[in-house]
């Protein structure tokens, strides 16, 4: 992939985002995942053997994506060379997430700041993971700049790192990781052995980029805010608390928007009415508000860009 194709594919992620009537690769990714998950549970009884499954789907999965990702661009560039520069393209559009995270933000934000907090907590429940019925409007607010701050990690940065070092079958490779983590990667008891090796494997493909996007949040808050006394104060909360977070890698881009904004990430959620508690990162901050929702956005969309322009450099050094 050259450079030139991988500004192309950015711009074209930024106008069209992730068109919900095409076919996209990640969600034939999950429907594979999940339909594999249900096969080994039909053939794997033990511990043991749901281990070795999850082993073999964690590396199995990732390889083949990969492979034909290869194949295919290759054969259609067979045809003609153009063709397959246009496949390239469009398959390392669908592994960027910037545009689909921004209108995710704004469904969030416009409700919030017109005082319906129902709405708002509606449309923050399709970002996260946790109970939302009950959240009040800083709680919405910590889960937006959250979801804002981790996403930027794995659902832009970091499959631009791969577009800039592989291609797009390696940032596909990438995603068919993140998915299987995202699937199947939990502690609890269901996923315990089939997802362990699946949830190792994205901490450690997720180890560059996400201390990488830390620094570009940073980077990205100087430059929309002007303010050096912010990216000040995000370097020393990312260097403090970065590694507090249960996740070897989400604490780091957290930390670093919590230090920007001034405010506590992380406490206490709830996940099937079961309490969670999480470190304090920003342990200094005040409460997150409405107000910081569109700050994060702005600034994951300058470190977004800024992101591209490096992959976009490499591309062509390399």
């Amino acid at each position: 992939m050259t450079g030139g194709e991988l500004l192309i594919a950015s711009v074209l992620d930024g106008v069209c985002g992730d068109p919900r009537g095409l076919p996209h690769p990640v969600r034939m990714m999950g429907r594979c995942i999940a339909w594999l998950d249900h096969r080994i549970r039909t053939v794997c009884r033990s511990r043991t053997s749901l281990r070795i499954a999850g082993i073999c789907l964690a590396g199995g999965l990732p390889i083949l994506t990969y492979s034909l990702g290869v194949v295919v661009i290759e054969e259609v560039e067979r045809f003609a060379w153009w063709m397959g520069s246009a496949l390239s393209i469009a398959l390392a559009a669908t592994t960027l997430a910037a545009r689909d995270l921004w209108d995710h933000v704004r469904a969030v934000d416009e409700p919030l700041q017109a005082g319906d907090l129902p709405a708002a907590r509606g449309a923050v429940a399709m970002i996260v993971g946790r109970d939302t019925a009950e959240l009040s409007e800083s709680e919405v607010a910590r889960a937006t700049v959250e979801t804002v701050a981790e996403s930027a990690a794995d659902g832009v940065i970091a499959p631009l790192f791969y577009l800039a070092i592989g291609g797009a079958p390696l940032a596909l490779a990438y995603k068919a990781v993140n998915t299987l983590d995202s699937m199947i990667g939990h502690r609890d008891a269901c996923y315990a052995d089939l997802g362990w090796a699946s949830a190792r494997l994205d901490d450690l493909a997720n180890w560059i980029p996400a201390r990488l996007s830390a620094v570009l949040l940073l980077l990205g808050a100087g430059l929309i805010t002007q303010q050096l006394e912010r990216i000040r104060s995000g370097w020393r909360v990312f260097e403090r608390d970065g590694s507090l977070h249960p996740s070897p890698n989400s604490g780091r881009p957290e930390a670093a928007m919590a230090g920007i904004l001034g405010i506590r990430l992380g406490g206490t959620n709830f996940y099937d009415g079961i309490a969670q508690d999480r470190p304090i990162l920003g342990v200094e901050g005040r409460s997150a508000e409405a107000s910081d929702i569109p700050l994060a956005a702005t600034i994951m969309v300058a470190a977004s860009v800024l992101g591209v322009f490096l992959a976009v450099g490499v591309r062509w050094l390399v």
